[in-house]
């Protein structure tokens, strides 16, 4: 499935989310939060630049190199879309498990 496949079917999944949410809850406010949850987590667990994060945890904080693009435009062509690393993951589950959280938290309220 290409970028703007996956882009579609998330959003129409996070329409539908919203949709569910204002029926439940009747609240603008809460709506428009789970939205930009929703476009967050999106764009942080779906569509990431793994060109930039495809890389050792301590070069994140400095820019992608001409050699570092070179190495991660080689290996485009191995199937696999997700590559797991242990600390990426920790990361993700972290910030997303509490954002996740903190939605539900208001939303219930």
């Amino acid at each position: 499935m290409g970028n703007e496949a996956t882009l579609r079917s998330s959003m129409v999944g996070l329409a539908m989310v919203m949709v569910f949410v204002w029926i439940w809850t009747q609240s603008l406010k809460k709506t428009v939060v789970t939205y930009a949850i929703g476009v967050s987590l999106i764009g942080g667990i779906i569509l990431p630049d793994w060109d930039f994060f495809d890389r050792n945890f301590s070069r994140w904080g400095y820019p992608v190199t001409a050699e570092e693009r070179a190495a991660a435009l080689s290996r485009k062509s191995q199937r696999s879309r997700f590559r797991v690393y242990p600390m990426r993951m920790v990361v993700y589950g972290m910030v997303y498990g509490y954002a996740v959280y903190r939605w539900w938290m208001f939303v219930s309220n």
